[in-house]
Order: structure tokens, then C-alpha cells, then sequence
């Protein structure tokens, strides 16, 4: 995989196996052996899905905050250098090993960045085990099966349900440097020419990962699809919301009516004009900002 300079590469176990994560804690980060990265306050990234989704996603943000954060960017099972266990993925597998990295590597409730449908999956993780969080920024968080749409009644998701069949669509169509470029440039992207080759090659290394096939293909099936809506009225975690306005997957009109069922948790809804799903990929000095400003408000 990619990383930034001066990441260095750990991993805890969780009940479906071995989570890497990586944190910044080599030069430019720590000059020397002796300085105590431990004595920063944590500050956790969790990735999103896609073919090929890794930390790799938040690797152009996460260095933004190495001087005052103790930074930690996991794999999630399942994508990238994480294990990947030969099994189909619900959402509850990832809401449990979420909740158990947490536990494993912080202290105290902590400031977590999330996005797409693990920020979906990390509000219900602070709806369970609210003392872990101490504030949540998540990017186009949505269940992807918000206010009764039905995502998997998709022409393509019919297809990529086909045993034998979704094994050679991921092999030929979505793990090759051709597949990713596409659905990066056509469905996570606002602007095609954003997408350049550092990304794409990123990607293509998660993707092509032994067993790399199962929690993408869950993904895409829409097995680990839920109903945001159900459940965001029980968040109390103060959280910022940071969508991007062509996001293909759900638009904004979604982001709105979920943060308007909870304002009382839901504190900012920012709108980004001209970015789709992952505006810290595409826009990551946009973000940093962001981040920064939310920060300081949610903390107040």
C-alpha cells in the first residue's frame, strides 16, 4: 500500500481477525525514540467501502493533524493489509470490530473521522458504546438503504449476486486498474480529471489483496445496506456532517433529512459544492479545514 511519510505499521486482533493500522510516528512525526507520541490525544480515520478502499483514503488528510494527534488509520477487515476472512459481511461485523479497535488503542472517549457507509456504521457504534467517542466528523454518512430505498434492487447489484458470476465481474471489471479508474472517475468524483495515478494505484493494491473479493462483493450485493433513519434519532455523540454535493451514491437531500431528525447531536451540516463521495481524496485542503474548524466547535 501507500503511505505517508514517517507512518509506521501496527495491528490489534478483533474477533474476525487481525486489523492493521498505521500511525504517523517517525520523522517528520517524532524526532527521536524517547519523544512520547502516547501523551497526544488519539484521533481515529476509518475508511469507506469501495473496490479496492483502504486507510490509503484518508492518507492526504491524516498528516494535517500528526502534530497534535496521536493518528490512527486502520484497514477495516476485510480491505487493504487487514485480514480478510472468507465470509459474507454484515453490518454488525463491522459495527463490532470498529468498536474493538477503539477499545484496543485508545483511552478515553476520542475524536473519530469517518466516511460513506462506515461513518453510517460508526453512528451506530457511538449509539452503542457512547463513552468511546468523543465527537464524531463524518463524510456522506448513509446507510445507502435511507428512508426505504432499496439500493439492491439494482440491475447490476441482480448480477453481481450470481455465484461463479460475481467472482468474475470482481476479478475482470472491478479489481483492474481499468475498473477502478472508471468507478473512481464516474461515481466517486465530481471531476474526472481529480483522479490521478498515486490514487489509482492505491486502490488497485487493496483490491488485489488475497481474499479481497468477499467484503467488496458483500458491499456491493448491498448486504451490509441499512436504514440510517431507524436508528440516528438515538445518537448523542456531538457530530459534524461534511457531504459533498454530487455524491452519486445518495445526494445531499438525504444528509439534510437525517441531520434534521437529531439536531440536538447533529450540531453542522456542511454542503460541498463540487465534490462527490470522498472529498478528502478529492478536495483533502478543503477537508483539513474543515476538520480543523469542526474540532474546536464540537468540542465547545
Amino acid at each position: 500500500m501507500i503511505e505517508p511519510i514517517g507512518v509506521e505499521k501496527k495491528s490489534i486482533v478483533t474477533s474476525l481477525g487481525r486489523m492493521v493500522y498505521y500511525t504517523p510516528t517517525k520523522k517528520p512525526w517524532q524526532e527521536s525514540e524517547t519523544e512520547n507520541k502516547e501523551a497526544l490525544p488519539t484521533m481515529v480515520f476509518f475508511h469507506g467501502f469501495g473496490g479496492g478502499s483502504s486507510a490509503y483514503e484518508w492518507s492526504k488528510v491524516y498528516p494535517a493533524f500528526a502534530s497534535d494527534y496521536r493518528i490512527l488509520a486502520p484497514d477495516l477487515i476485510g480491505w487493504g493489509r487487514s485480514e480478510h476472512p472468507e465470509k459474507n459481511y454484515c453490518p454488525e461485523d463491522y459495527i463490532k470490530t470498529i468498536i474493538e479497535f477503539i477499545e484496543a488503542t485508545c483511552v478515553g472517549p476520542v475524536p473519530v473521522v469517518a466516511s460513506s457507509l462506515t461513518a453510517a456504521f460508526t453512528i451506530r457504534a457511538a449509539i452503542e458504546r457512547p463513552e468511546l467517542f468523543q465527537c464524531l466528523i463524518l463524510t456522506t454518512p448513509a446507510g445507502l438503504s435511507d428512508f426505504g430505498e432499496d439500493y439492491t434492487k439494482s440491475f447490476f447489484v441482480q448480477l453481481v449476486s450470481t455465484p461463479i458470476l460475481d467472482r468474475i465481474l470482481y476479478s475482470t471489471g472491478i479489481a483492474t486498474a481499468g475498473g477502478i479508474m472508471n468507478f473512481l472517475q464516474t461515481r466517486q468524483f465530481a471531476k474526472p480529471e481529480r483522479v490521478y495515478s498515486e490514487i489509482v494505484q492505491a486502490y488497485l493494491e487493496s483490491a488485489q489483496q488475497p481474499n479481497a473479493e468477499y467484503a467488496a462483493l458483500s458491499f456491493v450485493r448491498g448486504d451490509l445496506c441499512f436504514d440510517l433513519s431507524k436508528y440516528i434519532t438515538q445518537l448523542t455523540t456531538p457530530t459534524a456532517i461534511i457531504w459533498g454535493k454530487k455524491s452519486a451514491f445518495t445526494g445531499p437531500e438525504i444528509g439534510k433529512r437525517l441531520a434534521a431528525m437529531n439536531p440536538n447531536a447533529i450540531k453542522i451540516f456542511q454542503e460541498i459544492e463540487d465534490v462527490g463521495l470522498t472529498p478528502q481524496l478529492e478536495l483533502p485542503g478543503v477537508t483539513i479545514g474543515l476538520i480543523q474548524k469542526f474540532l474546536k466547535l464540537l468540542k465547545e
